[in-house]
């Protein structure tokens, strides 16, 4: 697919953004995937190219946290391994799903994501009031066999919806990571970053098996998450937070609409 010097810089630019949100928080691939199906690329095809930037982005942010001293390679490896399954399966059907129904989907997925954005913000602003007596026992950080059991089943399912959609997965890990495993929010990045760069690995070969990658906007996306996802893994705090989510707010509320309505 030939691209102008325009799209070459808004993929670009997006990519830098989504692959900084990605990390951080999620959402990312919400701004990217609905861009490249206005572009032109087949709803299918714009679900397996957003793969080739995906990858790119863990890769470099793995790098990152490893660069900062963060790094458990056998939790993430074993985490990663039980969602490559799930993985393979969401990948089969992405990959064969008629497009318009792939857009009611999308579109669906992108006001719930917005729900949950909004949710978590009010959770957050909650947060910043006075605080009360601790409500923490010395055992909620520990990593408990149950933990690890339950979060390593979760990991199943994030898989298929990882290899089905992708949008928006970060939200579904830190969920796992975070509320049901108890990390602490930087490990639970760390640990992210590594599952999805597996688990998008092994969709990637689905989606290009089914030819479902063009190359061309993959590769200019590429470029652009991976500059994101080393800056998202070296940011402690992102100051810009409630601004860029603002602005994702009706960002994808107009995708949405687009997709639904045409």
């Amino acid at each position: 697919m030939p691209l102008e010097i325009w799209q070459v810089t808004l993929l670009a630019v997006l990519g830098i953004i989504a692959g900084i949100l990605n990390v951080i928080a999620g959402g990312g691939s919400l701004l990217t995937l609905p861009t490249m199906i206005f572009m032109g690329l087949p709803e299918a095809v714009a679900n397996g190219t957003n793969r080739v930037a995906i990858l790119a982005q863990n890769i470099s942010a793995v790098s990152g946290f490893r660069k900062k001293g963060f790094s458990d390679f056998k939790l993430s490896l074993t985490l990663s391994l039980v969602s490559v399954p799930g993985a393979l399966l969401g990948a089969h059907t992405g990959a064969l799903i008629r497009g318009d129904l792939f857009n009611t989907i999308l579109a669906l997925v992108m006001i719930a994501i917005i729900i949950l954005m909004a949710w978590k913000e009010k959770e957050k602003k909650n947060k910043k009031k006075p605080a009360q007596a601790p409500t923490t026992t010395p055992n909620e950080s520990v990593l408990t066999p149950t933990r690890l059991f339950w979060g390593h089943i979760g990991m199943v399912g994030v898989g298929f919806y990882g290899g089905f959609i992708q949008a928006g997965v970060g939200f579904l890990l830190m969920a796992v990571l975070h509320n049901v495993m108890r990390l602490d929010l930087v490990r639970v990045n760390m640990h992210k970053v590594f599952i999805v760069a597996t688990f998008t690995l092994a969709a990637l070969l689905v989606y290009l098996a089914h030819g479902k990658i063009w190359w061309i906007p993959g590769l200019c996306l590429a470029v652009g998450n991976s500059i994101g996802g080393w800056f998202g893994s070296q940011l402690s705090v992102n100051k810009g937070e409630t601004f860029i989510r603002r602005v994702l707010y009706i960002a994808l509320l107009a995708m949405a609409a687009k997709l639904l309505f045409g």
